[in-house]
């Protein structure tokens, strides 16, 4: 179905500034809107924990700007969407009509507080990472519940700031998302940093209004200034709601980012492979499915395929590079340096042609990591 020329792209995001980018680039020459609902426009997230957070200068690196592309921006939410009549509502009450449609709203920060308990701080939005630097500047000790990228990343941030720390989770850091055995080395860095890490057999609730620690499973209670919930985010398909469209997970889309209407296209972390049943909320994912939303609604082939294996966090002054699928089991290949030092390229190859090549502590372009997780298939 090619579109007669109106799209509109709902998500001022990174997918779907990527998805205005990569319709010029295919050749579009209708009109391009973009309903966005952040009042700071388009920016990169990924830095926000990796970077906003040490270093207010920073915020001026992160605008995502689409200069030159022809595109209209309306900065107010969506709020509903009829998609037999092909047109999305806003805020204000704007009708947009559009004749594609490509959702990438992308997800909010899941919260844990209980309905009117205060004092939860999250981060999701650059107005987050304003909000946490500030209070880092004057706190003495800090909560961090979830031990994931999101919440590793936080508390390197919190010892950077000299703030005493304890992350909160079920599983070990990152076991979930990299596997045991670079878990436990991110874990004795961790510690080795003084970060404190509390395991839980069941999810923690939030003690205090404004809040002011957590709740372990046992009943007993853990107490600082901040509590920062690192917690995984929620899709932001409320603006759908009676569309048919979403689901608790998220959009489902196939391997050309359709949705189950015709003439709908979702992308980035607002969307899920029906396929896979999962969502994978990554930067590098939210690129390559937004590409492939763009050319889907020109009906053209795409440049490349929904999903990119390529994972990237900093974990206490340490970068950590992923090219390949996650979590990876057992013993890794020592392609270079030494994981006792701290700087190691570590490969996997995980059979059925699928391997996974870490660069631990060193700086490897992501080139040169997708030629080695090539080569090591054989």
């Amino acid at each position: 179905m090619k579109p007669r020329g109106s799209i509109v792209i709902v998500g001022e995001s990174i997918a779907g500034v990527t998805v205005a980018r990569e319709l010029r680039a295919l050749g579009h020459t209708g009109s391009i809107t973009i309903v966005g609902g952040d009042k700071d426009g388009a920016y990169a997230r990924p830095p926000l924990s990796k970077v906003v957070l040490h270093d207010p200068a920073a915020e001026d690196t992160l605008r995502y700007r689409l200069d030159g592309e022809r595109v209209d921006l309306f900065r107010e939410p969506a709020v509903a969407a009829d998609l037999d009549d092909r047109a999305v509502i806003t805020s204000t009450g704007r009708i947009v009509g559009y004749d594609a449609l490509i959702a990438a709203t992308g997800a909010d920060a899941r919260r844990l507080a209980s309905p009117g308990q205060s004092g939860e701080l999250v981060l999701r939005t650059l107005a987050d990472a304003r909000l946490l630097r500030t209070r880092l500047a004057t706190a003495t000790s800090a909560i961090v519940i979830g031990a994931g990228f999101l919440g590793m990343e936080v508390a390197g941030a919190c010892v950077a700031r000299g703030v005493p720390v304890t992350v909160v989770d079920v599983d070990p850091p990152l076991w979930r998302i990299l596997g045991p055995f670079l878990s436990d080395a991110v874990t004795a860095r961790a510690e080795r940093h003084g970060v404190q890490i509390v395991r839980t057999p069941h999810f923690v609730t939030l003690a205090g209004d404004p809040v002011c620690g957590v709740v372990l499973a046992e009943g007993s209670i853990l107490s600082a200034d901040l509590v920062i919930t690192c917690a995984g985010e929620v899709p932001n398909t409320a603006w759908l709601n009676g569309s048919g469209v979403a689901d608790r997970l998220g959009i489902g889309i196939d391997h050309h980012c359709s949705t189950t209407v015709p003439g709908v296209y979702a992308a980035g972390d607002v969307a899920y492979l029906r396929s896979e049943g999962r969502r994978s909320p990554f930067w590098s994912n939210a690129v390559a499915q937004a590409k492939v939303a763009a050319a889907s609604a020109l009906g053209l082939p795409p440049r490349t395929g929904p999903t990119d294996d390529y994972f990237w966090t900093e974990i206490l002054g340490l970068s950590i590079k992923i090219v390949g699928p996650l979590p990876v089991a057992g013993e890794p290949t020592t392609l270079e340096g030494s994981l006792a030092d701290g700087s190691a390229l570590l490969g996997w190859n995980l059979g059925d042609a699928r391997s996974t090549v870490v660069a631990y502590g060193l700086r490897k372009p992501v080139p040169k990591l997708r030629a080695m997780a090539n080569a090591l298939r054989g």
